[in-house]
């Protein structure tokens, strides 16, 4: 049921914000079935872009913005074949603070990708979570950040 939620949600987006594109991607595994949907859709071949060290945790609910970025570093690499070259559609399912897909953005750009189209499959997160996620406030989130 969450597969297929998320899969529709996918779908959407490739509806809502089309991109003229080589191939849609995902960070994963987060956004894998949402990156299905909107290859589903589009047109748009899916392919792999990011390996995942899953011996690193979830980087997003660290304290502080210098672990946050360190645990970024570790638990992603570029699949070069796959990229160099691509214009890529990433897409993930949720943006909190931004920490984490400006280094992924880096990293595909350092690994040759021609351009990298970020598409967030939920809406903005703009209240803090106060039973167990590190955002203690509303300035931290990214999406209060923009207009």
């Amino acid at each position: 049921m969450v597969y297929s939620a998320r899969m529709q949600c996918g779908r959407m987006l490739a509806r809502e914000s089309p991109v003229d594109a080589d191939i849609v991607s995902s960070v994963p595994e987060s956004g894998t079935a949402a990156a299905h949907g909107y290859a589903r859709q589009s047109g748009i071949p899916f392919m792999e872009v990011l390996c995942k060290n899953r011996y690193v945790g979830r980087t997003f609910i660290q304290p502080s913005t210098r672990l946050r970025q360190l645990g970024v570093a570790k638990k992603f690499g570029a699949l070069s074949e796959n990229v160099k070259g691509k214009r890529i559609v990433l897409i993930d399912d949720s943006i909190v603070r931004g920490n984490t897909i400006g280094p992924i953005i880096k990293l595909l750009r350092d690994a040759g990708a021609a351009e990298v189209h970020i598409r967030i499959a939920s809406p903005p997160l703009k209240y803090p979570c106060y039973m167990g996620i590190n955002i203690p406030t509303k300035e931290e989130l990214i999406a209060n950040k923009l207009d």
